[in-house]
């Protein structure tokens, strides 16, 4: 007695196609799982026993073998529990098998019988695909986000059971209601003062640069950071999909929509693991910080507490655009297309006036030493934030509106999308002579910076990026980048050592 039911399981963000092989022979009563399964999988025998003893079917007193196919790939999770149950009723011939062929199951089982979510649902959903996925209740509208098909939902196992084989209609998915709007973002308005630093805001989101804010604690970095996301046009439907599927893999909520439509904005705290932040630790790779702010922003508040070693795991994913995650068992390329902020104090204790610090030099050097010259060179916009004038508080005008600035952000970025093909945060080396041509003082300009060894080479691709990006969202910028374009994006690209310490950065 055979049966074969489809499922999926999950790897990083992507859902890979399981066949659930249910074999029952005579012999000694007794129940395997093969196929690599983790310890949450091997569990599914108990779970699944109950389950079936529950929902009023009997337990076959046999020898019971499932295989998860195909055998050489890890599975992970408790996804599998509804297949394999559905798989052991057809083997025992309690149901017909030519019910299930055309879906696929995703639910993990309660010990009464009941059908309950799993995380993934997205991307386990989309490893299904001709294939009629059957889901738990709750989980319905994260499963129509991706599925061409129709969409089949349950509570309970019998409930499953007596669709497929007729007896009863399938239940009726939960009503869609009145689709909630999320809380838009904050406004870029509440910020007063800071002319510089919100120039440099406008600058990162038009470009794709990333910002790094120097400052003492009151100055506004953090709550200029928070305006990003408000800034970032909507996500393209490609985005949004990735966005989705991460953020349903990592068990993370999704919008009252079901997709991820706007920018993400994340901010782990200062004591994140490597492995928080990168992704990993689980046997299905659990993506990370990095790929849950995919087309979004990550910020990174006070980055000088942020330890050294998890600091440094986000060059590679900076210059590549993707998080390779590999173990022994598996490997996973997780989405990490992120646009970074970051703040800092300029020392220990923060004291940013002058004569104000009261760390020493041993202190500085310990603080200096986490943010490493490779990671801080990434940052194309490096820029001091002072705390605001009294006058400037109190009775200062409010600034732009974020909707104001945003509408110069999406001109900004339409124009590069049609000159580029990308972002100007991501124009090749190659490509700067032919997208970003200087005139001669700006040549002139940067020739004397690189002389003076104030640029490195990455320096000056990085300064030229900017200055595409400032000449962009210059009414009057053409298609050669000017000095005054320049100009500004050095100023945008201050050396950090008059700002930390006194210390060389």
């Amino acid at each position: 007695m055979f049966a074969a039911v489809s499922s999926a399981t999950l790897i990083g963000v992507e859902g890979h196609r399981v066949t659930v092989e249910v074999h029952i022979a005579s012999g000694l009563p007794g129940f395997a799982i093969v196929g690599l399964p983790d310890e949450v999988c091997r569990q599914a025998k108990d779970r699944v026993r109950a389950a079936i003893e529950s929902s009023g079917f009997r337990w076959p007193q046999k020898r019971l073998t499932v295989n998860l196919a195909p055998s050489s790939q890890r599975k992970a999770g408790s996804g599998l529990d509804l297949a394999i149950a559905v798989g052991l009723l057809i083997a025992d011939e309690q149901m017909p098998g030519e019910c299930t062929d055309t879906h696929g199951f995703l639910a993990e089982l309660g010990l009464d019988g009941s059908v309950r979510p799993v995380p993934g649902v997205v991307p386990l959903v989309a490893a299904l695909a001709g294939l009629r996925p059957v889901v738990a209740m709750s989980s319905h509208r994260e499963a129509s986000v991706i599925s061409t098909e129709a969409v089949r939902v349950g509570t309970t196992l019998r409930e499953v059971v007596d669709a497929l084989i007729g007896d009863a209609p399938w239940p009726d998915p939960p009503p869609d209601g009145v689709v909630e709007r999320s809380a838009p973002p904050p406004d870029l308005a509440d910020v007063r003062g800071q002319a510089l630093a919100r120039q440099a805001l406008e600058v990162a989101a038009a470009g794709g640069h990333h910002l790094l804010f120097v400052g003492p604690p009151g100055s506004g970095k953090t709550m200029l950071a928070q305006r990003m996301s408000g800034l970032l046009p909507p996500l393209d439907m490609e985005t949004a999909l990735m966005s989705t599927m991460v953020h349903s893999a990592a068990g993370v909520g999704l919008p009252p929509g079901g997709l991820v439509t706007r920018a993400p904005y994340r901010s782990p705290h200062h004591t994140v693991s490597l492995v928080a932040l990168v992704g990993g630790g689980t046997a299905s790779l659990r993506p990370g910080e990095i790929s849950l702010s995919h087309g979004g922003v990550l910020f990174l508040d006070e980055m000088g507490e942020f330890s050294s070693h998890v600091l440094d795991g986000l060059r590679q994913p900076l210059e590549e655009g993707v998080v390779r995650v590999a173990r022994a068992r598996a490997s996973a390329t997780l989405p990490a297309n992120f646009l970074l902020l970051a703040a800092t104090n300029p020392c220990p204790c923060g004291g940013g006036a002058p004569g104000a610090c009261q760390c020493n030099d041993a202190a500085r050097a310990r603080y200096l030493r986490r943010l490493s010259g490779p990671l801080l060179d990434r940052f194309d916009l490096r820029v001091p934030v002072h705390r605001p004038e009294v006058d400037e508080l109190l009775l200062g005008d409010p600034g732009e509106s974020s909707v104001v600035v945003a509408r110069r952000v999406a001109i900004a970025r339409d124009l590069a999308a049609l000159r580029n093909g990308c972002l100007n945060a991501a124009i090749s080396a190659p490509q700067l002579d032919a997208v970003a041509p200087l005139d001669a003082g700006a040549r002139r300009l940067l020739r004397t910076e690189l002389e003076r060894d104030r640029l490195t080479g990455r320096g000056y691709h990085r300064v030229r990026r900017v200055a595409r990006t400032i000449a962009d969202l210059d009414p009057l910028g053409g298609k050669v980048v000017g000095e005054a374009h320049v100009v500004m994006a050095l100023q945008y690209r201050v050396r950090l050592s008059p700002l930390i310490g006194g210390r060389a950065a």
